[in-house]
């Protein structure tokens, strides 16, 4: 059995760029630095494994996010515009106060609206954003 879901890790080509677009989305820093080792080989199954490490959290403490810079070996190419519906892990959804100043923050931080911003009956206003690396974030503000 379960206690809990730690975090959600997110292997990104920019860190500093990945971070601070966290960061813009109200995520805080938690700690951050290099990883290497016998150990990290042995967990991830490759080796020569050197990556750099950002662990984020939401201002709640109960969400986090980890997000990785690996300098070896090297990234393998993904498919950073799949769309939602591709196989794996798709998205990451936040819960914000006001959709409309998230969205436009975040583009200053080259995020783009994979769609629209959409009104789920009278309860949520929704969207999908591309962020860093291709990640899609979605958004979501309860209404009332």
């Amino acid at each position: 059995m379960i206690k809990r879901m730690d975090n959600v890790g997110v292997v990104v080509d920019d860190l500093d760029a990945a971070t601070a677009f966290f960061v813009e989305l109200g995520m805080e820093v938690e700690g951050k630095g290099p990883a290497e080792g016998e150990w990290v080989d042995k967990c991830v199954g490759l080796d020569g494994v050197r990556v750099d490490v950002v662990m984020m959290r939401t201002p709640d403490g109960h969400g986090r996010l980890e997000l990785t810079r690996f300098r070896s070996p090297e990234v393998l190419g993904g498919e950073p515009n799949a769309p939602a519906n591709t196989l794996g892990l798709r998205r990451i959804m936040f819960a914000v106060d006001d959709i409309d100043d998230t969205v436009a923050r975040l583009r200053a931080h080259g995020a783009e609206l994979v769609g629209e911003v959409t009104q789920y009956e009278d309860s949520y206003r929704l969207c999908y954003l591309r962020g860093p690396a291709g990640i899609i974030v979605s958004l979501g503000e309860q209404l009332g």
